[in-house]
């Protein structure tokens, strides 16, 4: 085969960089012939972010495609269960303005539309409740599985909530020892170019030439590769996604047997919103908002109120806050000749809904799974990546702007610009006026690697109170049996779970205690 894929260079470490160096490495061991050799260059110089702690229920099964044991996960990283989102405030700004957005999908969901039932029957019960037994569990304080159950199986669906600086390590240690991931910790000065225009080699600080055939950019916002050699320009998205600050802090539970929430809380604030992720040892907390709407001061009195309501025994002066700003948006192509982004060096919006952990996956997976062989099939690969990734990017922006641009909120100068038709993609209003006569379904999302499913949409229309125009829904008898069947199974499902699952802190517990003498 000519010019055959014998190096992938990658350029970074981190969450991205680690995660993509043993997904294409362990893919490489399942291929026939000579595999391609890994290596991996991150800067000893440049801090690692550290703040994606969440992720979706996709991580199992990229964490089982790379041999990593769940028991190592929980007991190195402060992991917890992770069974979705809960929204405070978005609607209204009342702290009684609630909702859960699960991992589960509505019962039946292949064949059945439960939200066009849930609002022609006018329920009170809350959407998630109505169509899934896992906003039950989750509201119980409920693990989502049983100690016996073998790793990664579960009762209702879930993903991780765990230390963004501890994963990585965790990830580099496994892709050397287990993988045969070459690493180097050196910083990258500059691109040698190919007579195509390929890049040829990366050189070191040390004076190293490193020459590979695919190079993955893994260097986050400083986007060496695809942006400072190639040039690629970026797409910025602020007139939908008006945030681009974050301080993140972290904060010790206030004694080591509190309850454990397995849902990353999202409350709302006057010029953004509140992440509030629970560890094992500790809680990891952020306000993003916008730059434009409020200023340091302002934003670090937002969260030091926050602290005061739900934090209490902790000394928010002995709290080591950190400042973050970005450019909500992405690169105009994400694989260029040799070249493909992943991360932070392709596009970062905001935490909302763990996006940016669900997209660095999508990536890697995709590069591990069509790893090409040549440089003839890697011209095919890059066009179908280029197309793949500007579909999720924009999916991505339309389903974080439906938070916002169904609110109710008019308390302030933010939430007022949020919601304005004006600052709603186009793709949006479309949907939301097609949704006035007919609920989310199969068609809205129609692909099967999409990152939110229609599911998705429905869990956030419908828990934010969103009322369409005509609530008809007909359907025959048959159909009606197949509801109310759902719905009884939902019931019965609901009761013997809320029986026989443990509560979230015990069961991790007993997972790393059990982890810790083996």
């Amino acid at each position: 085969m000519d010019n055959p894929t014998r190096r992938v260079v990658i350029v970074g470490g981190g969450t991205a960089g680690w995660l993509t160096a043993c997904l294409v490495a362990a893919k490489a061991k399942t291929m026939d012939g000579a595999s391609p050799r890994v290596v991996l260059i991150e800067s000893p110089d440049v801090p690692r972010i550290g703040v994606g702690e969440g992720t979706w229920p996709s991580m199992r099964m990229s964490l089982q495609a790379i041999g990593l044991d769940e028991a190592d996960l929980f007991r190195r990283c402060d992991a917890s269960f992770k069974q979705g989102t809960e929204f405070i405030g978005w609607a209204t700004g009342d702290d009684r303005d609630r909702y859960y957005h699960p991992f589960s999908l509505p019962s039946e969901y292949s064949r059945l539309n439960l939200a066009e039932h849930w609002l022609s029957r006018e329920s009170h019960v809350p959407f998630a409740d109505f169509v899934t037994p896992q906003a039950r569990v989750i509201a119980a304080g409920l693990a989502p599985r049983q100690a016996s159950m073998p790793p990664y199986a579960f009762a209702v669906n879930y993903g991780y909530h765990f230390d963004a600086m501890r994963f990585a390590t965790l990830l580099h240690e496994h892709g050397v020892a287990r993988l045969g991931v070459e690493f180097r910790s050196a910083n990258v000065v500059a691109a040698e170019s190919a007579e195509n225009g390929d890049i040829a080699a990366v050189i070191l600080d040390a004076g190293e030439r490193v020459g590979g055939d695919l190079f993955v950019d893994c260097s986050g916002q400083r986007s060496l590769l695809l942006g400072g050699h190639f040039d690629v320009p970026f797409v910025s998205v602020k007139e939908y996604l008006l945030n681009d600050t974050a301080i993140a802090v972290q904060v010790p539970w206030s004694r080591s047997n509190a309850p454990l929430p397995s849902v990353t809380r999202a409350t709302a604030a006057p010029a953004g919103w509140i992440w509030d992720i629970g560890l094992q040892s500790r809680r990891g907390l952020g306000y993003v908002y916008s730059g434009s709407h409020a200023d340091e001061g302002e934003a670090m009195a937002t969260i030091r109120d926050y602290l005061a309501r739900t934090a209490a025994g902790s000394d928010a002066g002995d709290l080591g806050f950190r400042t973050l700003r970005f450019e909500p948006g992405y690169r105009r192509e994400f694989w260029v000749n040799n070249c493909v982004a992943v991360g932070l060096s392709g596009g970062f919006i905001e935490p909302l809904e763990a996006s940016a952990l669900a997209l660095i996956e999508q990536a890697a997976a995709i590069i591990s799974r069509q790893l090409p062989a040549s440089r003839e099939i890697m011209a095919v690969v890059a066009k179908r990546f280029n197309e793949k990734m500007h579909y999720h990017w924009q999916r991505v922006v339309e389903f974080l702007k439906l938070h916002y641009a169904i609110s109710r909120r008019d308390d302030s100068a933010y939430w007022r610009d949020t919601r304005s038709p004006s600052s709603c993609p186009p793709a949006l209003q479309d949907k939301l006026t097609l949704w006035q006569q007919q609920a989310p379904w199969h068609d809205d999302a129609p692909r099967v690697d999409e990152l939110f499913p229609s599911a998705s949409y429905q869990y956030v229309l419908y828990g934010m109170g969103f009322v369409p125009a005509s609530r008809l829904s007909s359907c025959d008898e048959r159909e009606r049996t197949l509801v109310d069947r759902a719905l009884q199974d939902n019931e019965q499902k609901a009761r013997q779970l809320l029986s026989g699952l443990p509560a979230n802190r015990a069961l991790l517990d007993s997972m790393t205690s059990f982890a810790g003498v083996a």
